[in-house]
């Protein structure tokens, strides 16, 4: 009898360590990164992008026959208005050379600087959550 219980035991240890081994599902996977949209307008180029936690991307683009540079920060996913804003200047330079902001559905900007040899600064928020880059793309 012993032997019996000692192998109704086993089984009943090999089921839990199975059941903890096994793979647990996952939390449904992250929306996709959005893609820049155009919204600086006609000649300009991404030159660089941040992730803005997970609910967005924040783009610079320049336009080499303007030496502008712009940005943009635009959600994954579009959906009901949230509080965005937007900042860019000249890399040390003024408070801020041009800014948008509001409650938007999908993206914030554009906002533009002449940049043409300087560093850049952009910097905003979407939702709360909020990035910082200094002193990129000197040039």
């Amino acid at each position: 009898m012993t032997r019996v219980v000692q192998g109704a035991v086993a089984a009943a240890v090999s089921a839990v360590a199975l059941t903890a081994l096994a793979p647990v599902a996952s939390a449904a996977p992250a929306a996709a990164t959005a893609a820049y949209n155009g919204a600086c307008g006609t000649g300009y180029r991404t030159v660089n992008s941040t992730p803005i936690g997970g609910i967005g991307t924040a783009y610079l683009t320049y336009n080499s026959a303007t030496g502008k540079n712009c940005a943009v920060a635009i959600r994954n996913v579009a959906g009901d208005p949230v509080a965005m804003e937007l900042y860019i200047r000249r890399g040390g330079g003024e408070i801020y050379a041009d800014q948008d902001g509001g409650a938007f559905r999908s993206y914030v900007g554009p906002v533009y600087v002449a940049a043409a040899g300087s560093c850049v600064d952009w910097w905003g928020a979407m939702d709360g959550t909020s990035f910082q880059k200094y002193g990129t793309n000197c040039g």
